[in-house]
């Protein structure tokens, strides 16, 4: 991979991320890749739950794992579902990843990435700034 990987890599890594998605109940696997803007990548997949409520999805698994290796902003997430393209993220995902400032959502649209600003996704969004 390029030192600063391309929107392509970073589907494919979410891709990877969704092949080990524990999705027994809706059968509905997905990988999400944050690149941070530090440059690293983490990826994250979706694991269900029994009680519905408990399932994490992939995006925000990865951005566990981003805070985890010590990063706190996002340049770009990538997200792949192996049964859906394209596959946006879900509300509690795009809340999740403004809090960290996402920039652009990158998924799968006929095979090919299709780049979006975040601001697009969750426009007049609620964030850190407007507790202050």
């Amino acid at each position: 991979m390029t030192a600063v990987p391309t929107h392509d890599e970073l589907l494919a890594l979410a891709r990877a991320a969704a092949g080990t998605a524990y999705a027994p109940y809706s059968e509905f696997p997905v990988g999400a890749a944050v690149l941070g803007a530090d440059g690293t990548v983490h990826t994250g997949c979706n694991v269900e739950n029994a009680a519905y409520g408990l399932t994490t999805c992939a995006e925000r698994g990865a951005i566990s794992a981003m805070v985890r290796a010590g990063t706190r902003r996002i340049d770009t997430v990538a997200i792949v579902g192996l049964h859906a393209a394209p596959c946006y993220p879900c509300g509690a995902c795009r809340q999740a990843l403004a809090e960290f400032g996402c920039r652009t959502v990158v998924v799968e649209v006929d095979g090919a990435a299709k780049a979006h600003p975040f601001v697009e996704l969750l426009p007049h969004g609620f964030g850190p700034a407007d507790l202050q």
